[in-house]
This record gives structure tokens, sequence and C-alpha cells, in this order.
């Protein structure tokens, strides 16, 4: 095996006959900068010869009556064709366009009654094109209404595809169809284009490429070479052969993460630099003895299961997970109190400087008359304040440090930094959290989330953590009542939150972000707060909270809602978490359908911390569909709507934190599920973690065993993936010092 051989698949993919440095450019846009990125780009979705009709045949069907017992003639059809013509028609909101599509038996039209400007752009006499949708008859005149489209070959490609792929289409064969975008159009690499380059990196390199995954394994799974699967996934004979191949495209995707997991935990647990403390604590013993609650049985076994990782002498590595009110921060303050009495400093990563405040004063009001010192390092403090903190932290006297980003600011030098707790980890990098842990040597690190997060995705997300749950909520506490409650019965839900105040309960109102606009979102709030104390509730005291407020204002509307001065606090979702208010029981979500399903969950939780029971009304809007005759309007509004009800009933029907995780997922997807896309969640190009949770799980466990008996890849039945890896992944292999 030669070196090429070897490196084929993590070749950069501009020196690919046909691609070159501009086209290049264009693929990293869409995360194909190797072979192997481009081999792994698999069709969307093929055109099947049984499926399609041409054009004359579409029309004598549309024309003849079905028989009595026939399947409905509109069904969903693929016609391919060229361009004649396009144009559009009408102005304004019935602007149209009208394309003319033709083959050698007749022609048709496409029509588009939405995006008008955008899909005017995207065509060009000439295009082969093949459409699919569910056909029409407007008099005479065949008419497909938005359909979906996939380009087969520009104007002058046409010769090209006459001879090669529509022979192809008319015997038989199956055709990959390939997302594009428009720019990657322009250089040639519509979906034709794909098909073209991908074929002929398959007729000229296939032989050469090695397979990195383990003979045993392939034997054991009946895996077809890896070779033969990717041209089963790009250029099948039947349909019946696509499944084999992109099964063995995804467990090899989500065997080589998980050997890298597996790689990075190994390394973690030969750390021989750890810190051993004392778990045997009085601070931690008097913080307990002071609380006005007992831990409950979750918390307890999470102490444990911490505290045997902090006295270990290894670098603790752990994801505490707990859903809202559960009691992780409790968790955390004995862990650092442990910290703090074996001489070292502890500190707490909040993600927002809200966050962190909220937390410093939890922190503050468990500690009492626990004599530790505590700071919060923020940005917006003042110098003066900052060079305190700072020298705080440099001396040493600063024993519990609670701060934002800041903390990893290159002026923030800790004395003895022996443990590091992170709240909400999905919103830092993977970087960040190395960046922070070099502050001291080899402190423990405790990650903590209130967000549940499904199994598939911390297996991928955070598979190098050793995972804690608390999953038990505190005593005395009644689940929420959940409730749909639509606008026209608004009157009902004012007099229920009446009803509530009346018998000394709080109630919350929160309002959406309106598009994604602060101002928008400050002069909403305002708005409907100036509603509802001037015409819904003018006896009642209410409060105004929104993220454009200062912090002492912010703190300021909190304590008088803390202390029952307040009747009502209207918000923006500044109170998603952060703010813990037992009286309060009553949550009503204006506008719910705009919220995140992990989002609704998030805003459920501040109520239910006491023992009263709590309420949480979503109120939404009535669904109506759009009159205009706009089908892909109608689909994506239906499409909102299945969502939005699929969202509000899970809420309805269960309070548990990771069932609902589960459908977020599901609905939003992994690159989504945070809300933002960030570098520690990997985006897989075959293997979707949603649906493919089963082969996650023996993709996970194939290589966890492997890494735990040839722990540096060094045996000659792992040289091919020890090789491939670090080829693809040469800077993290190296870290990991395999070879």
């Amino acid at each position: 095996m030669t070196a090429s051989d070897r490196t084929l698949l993590s070749r950069p993919i501009q020196f690919v006959k046909g691609v070159g440095p501009r086209k290049a450019e264009s693929l990293k846009k869409i995360g194909i900068t190797t072979v192997g990125d481009l081999l792994l780009y698999v069709p969307r979705r093929y055109l099947d010869r049984t499926t399609m009709v041409t054009i004359g045949q579409l029309r004598t069907r549309l024309e003849t009556p079905p028989l009595p017992g026939e399947a409905d003639i509109r069904r969903e059809v693929t016609v391919v064709g060229e361009v004649r013509s396009f144009r559009v028609m009408g102005i304004g909101r019935t602007a149209r366009l009208v394309l003319v599509l033709a083959d050698q038996t007749g022609s048709m039209q496409c029509l588009w009654f939405g995006g008008v400007q955008y899909w005017k752009t995207r065509f060009h006499v000439g295009d082969m094109l093949a459409v699919s949708g569910q056909p029409t008859a407007y008099g005479s005149i065949v008419q497909i209404i938005h359909p979906e489209v996939d380009w087969l070959a520009s104007e002058e490609e046409g010769e090209a595809l006459s001879r090669d792929t529509l022979r192809t289409l008319h015997t038989g064969g199956l055709i990959p169809l390939y997302p594009s975008s428009q720019e990657l159009s322009r250089l040639g690499l519509d979906s034709g284009g794909f098909r073209r380059l991908l074929g002929s990196v398959l007729r000229e390199h296939a032989d050469r490429i090695i397979d990195p995954l383990p003979v045993e394994l392939q034997k054991a799974y009946n895996f077809l070479p890896l070779a033969t699967a990717m041209r089963v996934a790009h250029f099948p004979v039947t349909g019946a052969d696509i499944p084999e191949g992109l099964r063995r495209l995804k467990y090899g995707e989500l065997f080589e993460f998980q050997v890298k997991l597996a790689l990075r935990r190994q390394l973690q647990q030969q750390e021989s630099r750890g810190i051993s403390f004392n778990v045997q604590s009085r601070l931690a013993r008097q913080l307990v003895d002071a609380l006005p609650y007992a831990l409950t049985r979750a918390q307890t076994r999470v102490v444990k299961e911490i505290l045997n990782d902090m006295s270990a002498g290894k670098p603790m590595n752990r994801l505490l997970q707990g859903d809202v009110g559960s009691g992780k921060t409790v968790v955390a303050v004995i862990a650092m109190l442990v910290a703090v009495e074996n001489g070292y400093q502890a500190a707490f990563l909040a993600p927002t400087e809200i966050l962190a405040e909220q937390h410093f004063r939890t922190i503050a009001a468990l500690l009492g008359p626990v004599p530790v010192s505590h700071r919060l390092l923020v940005g917006a403090q003042k110098s003066r304040l900052r060079r305190d903190v700072l020298e705080d932290i440099r001396r040493g006297t600063a024993q519990i440090v609670v701060g934002t980003h800041a903390l990893l600011e290159e002026e923030v030098v800790f004395s003895r930094l022996g443990l590091l707790v992170i709240d909400e980890q999905h919103r830092f990098g993977v970087m960040q959290r190395a960046q922070l842990r070099a502050k001291g040597e080899s402190p423990d690190v405790l990650v903590m989330t209130a967000t549940p997060i499904p199994r598939t995705l911390s297996l991928t997300l955070y598979g190098d953590l050793d995972v804690s749950v608390i999953d038990e909520l505190p005593g005395g506490r009644r689940p929420v009542t959940t409730l749909i409650r639509y606008e026209d019965q608004k009157e009902s839900v004012y007099a229920f939150v009446r009803a509530q105040v009346a018998a000394g309960r709080q109630v919350y109102f929160v309002y959406p972000l309106i598009e994604e606009s602060e101002k928008l979102t400050l002069k909403a709030a305002t708005v409907h707060f100036e509603q509802l104390q001037g015409t819904v509730f003018p006896s009642l005291r209410l409060g105004l909270l929104h993220g454009r407020m200062t912090g002492e204002e912010k703190e300021d509307v909190m304590r008088r809602f803390k202390e029952r001065e307040l009747d009502i606090l209207v918000a923006t979702t500044v109170i998603e978490v952060g703010i813990d208010i037992p009286n309060a029981t009553v949550m009503v979500i204006e506008n719910a359908e705009r919220f995140g399903l992990s989002q609704l969950h998030q805003l459920r939780g501040r109520v239910g911390r006491g023992t009263e029971q709590s309420y949480c009304l979503l109120l939404t809007e009535r669904w109506v569909m759009p009159r205009r005759r706009d089908a892909q309007t109608a689909q994506t509004v239906l499409d909102q709507q299945r969502n939005a009800e699929r969202r509000l009933s899970t809420m309805v029907s269960t309070t548990d934190g990771f069932v609902i995780a589960e459908v977020d997922l599901e609905l939003r997807g992994p690159g989504d599920f945070f809300g933002t896309r960030q570098s520690g969640l990997p985006e897989f190009k075959v293997a979707n973690i949603v649906t493919d949770g089963l082969l996650l799980a023996s993709a996970r466990h194939d290589a966890f065993a492997l890494v735990a008996n040839d722990p540096h890849l060094r045996r000659e039945e792992h040289r091919a993936l020890a090789d491939h890896l670090r080829s693809r992944f040469a800077e993290e292999m190296t870290l990991l010092h395999t070879g």
C-alpha cells in the first residue's frame, strides 16, 4: 500500500480532475474539502424510470378519465425535458413564473406563484430538467404547480446528457439527484455536474480506496467493502442496493467519530497529574445541614459520583444533566466547597451576564454563613471593581469565582484553580473549555446543563465525558398543569389570572422575540405591558423585565417580584432561566407557537417551584390556511402548523424534559437543537443521529472496545484505521498520541 493509497480519501478536492481552486472554494461552503467528503455527498433522492412519463403520455392520461378501480392518474410523476422559455406574468401578489418544458412528445407548463424573482434567476433556455409533482390540466394545457426541480444539465451539456443520462433513464437505471446551490450550478456543479464528477472519481480511483474499518467489524456486520458501498450509494443498479450501501457509510462516519472520543477519553484517564481531593469536607457538611430541605436521592447519588471522581487523583470530566429545578446548583456548590477546603479555587463559568449574576446571587444565598469568599467577574463591571476582583483571583483570596467569558481573558490569572464548573456547555466551544482549564494544573471539570439532552445527541456531543443525571425533582412539588388556549379565549385566561392573584399567587406573562430584533422585542414588551396595566389589570401591580434594562433595573424588578410587591411580571425570554419565585404559580406564554419546544419547557420551569399547584397557559392563534393559489406557501404554512401543534401538544402531554428533548431533536434536527450550531457538534454527511440511534450505539460500543484493547491503534489490523484518522484529522490525532 503506497502513501498515495492511504491518503486518497483525505486528498484536497481542488486537485481532483475537473475541480480546481474556484470550484473547491464553493464546495468548501457545503462541507466538501477532500475526496472523502465528496464520496460521502450522497444523493438526496433518485430518479426511477418507473415514476417517469413523457409529456405526451401525461397529456393522454389527463385527457382520459380513469376507469372504475383505476389508480388516480394525478399522483406525483416525474417528467424530463428541456426549458424552451420562461417569463413572469402578472404583477404584485398575482405575479407568477410560467416555464415551458418540452420533450420529443410535446410541451407543458411549470408554474410558481411565490418567490418569482428568485425562480426566474435559476433557469436558462436549454436547461435539461427533471420536474416532479402532481399534474393538472388547465384547459388544453398540462401543468405542474410548484414542482420539485433537479437540473440534469445545462444547455451546453445537453448533447452529452441525451447520449448518456437520458439513455440510462429509459433503460431502467436509477439516476442520483444531488443537492446543489445557485453558485455551484453556475460553476457546472448542478446535479448533473455532481454525477459526472463522482462518476469520474469512482471510475479512476475506486480500486485504490483503502477501507479503514477493521476486517473483524466488516465481517461482524456483513458490510459491503467501502468502495462498493460508495458505488452503490451513488450509482445503484436497483433500489434494493441503496440501504446496504448507506448502512456501511453511516456506520463508518459514526465509528470514526466515536473512535476519536474513545481516544480522547482514554488519554484523559491516563493523565496522572490530577488532584486527589480529600472529600471529607466540613464546609460542605455545614452547607447541607443549613439547607431548609433534604437533598433528593438523585442529588445524593450524583454528589457521591462527583466526589468519587474528585478523590481519584485523575482529572474529572463529568457532565451533570438535570431538568429545570432539579437542584444542580446545590450539587455544584458542594463540589466547589470540597475544592476550597483543600486549598484550591473554584470557577463557575456561565454563558451570559444575566445568568452569571443570577448564579452568583444563588450561590451567595446558599453559602450564607459558610466562611468562603466569592466574587463575580463580568464584562460590564466598572474598572475599579474589576481590578479589585482580578487581584483577589490572582492572590487566591477569591475562593469561588463566578463569571462569563471574561474569565477566559489573558489578564485573569488564578492562584490555584482546582475545579471548573461550566453551565450550559453547549453555548461554549470546545476550545473555550480547554482555554479555561489551562488556567490551572489539570483541574477537575464539571459540565452542567439544564437542557435535557437526548441520548443519541449526548453520545456525540459529550461522548468523552462521564454522565450523571438528576432525574428527580425536590419533594413536595406538583407537576405543572399545561393547557392550550386560543386568542379568542383570552378573557377566560385573564379571569383565571385575576383569581390566582386574589388567592395570593403571582403570575408571569412572557412574550416572544418579534423577528430577531431586540428593539422590536423591547417595543412589543412595553406595548403589551401598558395594555395589560392600563386596560386588563388596572387594579393589579405589574412589573416589566427585558434584556435591554440595566443590571440595576433588572435587579430591582426581580427583587420587587420576589418580595411580592408585584402581582404580575411581564417579560421577554430573559426569564427563561435564573429566576426562582416559589409563589409564582401561573405562566402565560403569548404566541406560544413562536417558541421552540425546549425553550417552552425552560420557561415552564419558572413555575411549579413551590408546593402549590401551578399552571402554564400556552396562548396561540387558531390556524387558517391561506387562500392564495400558492402551493409552496400553503405547504410551508401547513408544515409550520403541524410542527407548532406537535410542540404544544407535547408540552400538554408530558413534563419529562428528556421526552420533550427527544421530540425537539426530531422536529429541529441535531444541528439546530440548541438554537445555534457550534463547533462541538459534528455535522455528519450521511448519518442522522435522530434516525440512526441504533447504529450510533453499535458504533460507540465497537469504538470504545477497540480503543480499550489497542489504546494507540498500533496493531497491524488497525493500521489502516490509524492512517485514515491521522490523514483526516491530523491535528487532533497528534494531540491524542496515536501511532
